[in-house]
């Protein structure tokens, strides 16, 4: 049975938070070009805020602009407290970082940058459609794509455990180089649950949460997406009764059984944790858990292959976490803001920026996957050679959420709606029940 509710943007999105280069600017008189103030994100990787700095003050330099850098960190919260303190004081930075949903909580704040995109998407083609639906708003371009911190979260897995325990040779699959291998088919949901099955036999459980925070639901979105099934549609049905729901559930259940015994616990850390230490044959995870384990446990890193999502009945759906700059409609300075977005958006500097970062950040536009950091990565070299998704994968981005109405994609992201659903199935609630009080919760996220 399909079900419709009507939803207002407006007041779902008041909610959501609390989830060839460029020509130089043509002024070269000392001061002419102003101050401007900008509040990127802290990037995990040191050096990477040391390469961004260096290039937005070479751009300062250069056009005579007074800038001033902050980076902020995302720790405690701060960087969206920093967001809603200035928005409601509608003063403070020019411009700042803004992850996945945090867009939509201000939308009516920020300036247009629809001419920035338009050069860029000119010059570069397009970008996935999930940057469009968390970065677009009636139309208009409110935040502008980055790659500063965007990621994807697709499977990061133990080479030797794989082959031994599950007969799967993931690097014979999926080889650092272009181009599809015939073997690349048999990844599919199936051959996923089969290996959490037997990896579990042995001890090495894959670390994948059913917990509230953003890697579980990630996860689950993707797995979800890969039997078709929505919670809720583009247009506001709710399909939380559809058969692909029906499916989906019974898969993750079957997979549930064979995480480990504090899956429902999870939180972002402890699946990076299982892989450093060595417990766990796979994780769902951008390659921080890897760049942390060339640190901490080499032998693991060097035994870790990323590759894209298993294939189920609808597709390859690979969990992404988009990542922007937005510019308030109360900047000072909005001219200069925008033409720093639009160097900082060349592929010149995207590539420069993504050596540091040993390739965690990933492009807003498909035509720079092919970046050379990828290949060169190790150990073992060429490991993240799939992370980006390319156009031989055969797959495309996805967030758990979409594409619902991101007034209602963002509240059943953050409350971990599909999580939640997995777990009471595995603590034994029936299916009916848990459907139920799906459709209770979603209902309740329809009425704002």
């Amino acid at each position: 049975m399909t079900k419709t509710i009507r939803m207002t943007r407006r007041r779902a999105l008041t909610t959501a938070a609390a989830a060839t280069a460029l020509p130089w600017v043509h002024i070269r008189t000392a001061g002419a070009a102003g101050k401007l103030s900008v509040g990127p994100w802290d990037h995990w990787v040191p050096a990477g805020n040391d390469v961004l700095r260096k290039q937005m003050e070479a751009w300062a330099d250069k056009n005579k602009v007074d800038l001033k850098i902050d980076f902020i960190t995302s720790q405690g919260g701060k960087q969206l407290i920093t967001i809603n303190a200035e928005a409601q004081a509608k003063t403070g930075h020019d411009m700042l970082s803004m992850a996945s949903w945090v867009p939509g909580s201000v939308s009516t704040l920020l300036e247009p940058v629809d001419d920035v995109m338009g050069r860029l998407s000119a010059k570069y083609g397009k970008t996935n459609p999930i940057f469009e639906y968390m970065g677009k708003f009636n139309g208009k371009w409110l935040a502008l794509p980055t790659s500063w911190g965007t990621q994807n979260k697709g499977p990061a897995a133990r080479i030797s455990v794989m082959k031994e325990a599950a007969g799967i040779d993931l690097m014979a699959m999926y080889p650092a180089k272009d181009g599809a291998t015939e073997l690349a088919k048999q990844w599919t949901m199936d051959a996923h649950l089969k290996a959490a099955e037997a990896c579990a036999k042995v001890g090495m459980h894959f670390a994948i949460g059913l917990g509230t925070t953003a890697d579980s639901v990630d996860t689950f979105g993707g797995i979800f997406a890969s039997f078709g099934a929505q919670l809720v549609d583009a247009k506001g049905n709710m399909q939380i009764k559809s058969d692909a729901v029906a499916q989906a559930l019974e898969y993750s259940l079957k997979l549930a059984k064979f995480l480990p015994a504090d899956t429902i616990s999870f939180d972002d850390a402890s699946n990076n944790k299982a892989l450093i230490a060595g417990k766990s044959a796979l994780i769902w995870n951008p390659p921080s858990a890897w760049a942390v384990a060339k640190r901490d446990a080499p032998a693991v890193a060097a035994d870790t292959w990323h590759v894209p999502a298993p294939l189920g009945p609808k597709g390859r759906f690979m969990p992404f976490i988009p990542n922007y700059w937005a510019i308030w409609s109360f900047s000072q300075n909005k001219t200069a803001a925008k033409e720093l977005l639009e160097f900082l958006s060349q592929r010149e500097q995207v590539a420069e920026r993504a050596v540091p970062v040993e390739g965690y950040d990933l492009p807003a536009f498909q035509s720079m996957t092919d970046l050379p950091i990828w290949a060169e990565v190790g150990p073992p070299k060429g490991t993240v050679f799939n992370y980006p998704v390319k156009p031989f994968h055969g797959q495309v981005e996805h967030v758990s959420g979409f594409p619902a109405p991101p007034e209602v994609g963002v509240k059943m992201y953050q409350r971990g709606t599909l999580t939640n659903m997995v777990a009471r199935l595995l603590k034994g609630q029936p299916m009916k029940e848990v459907l139920a009080w799906a459709e209770n919760e979603v209902e309740g996220f329809m009425r704002g």
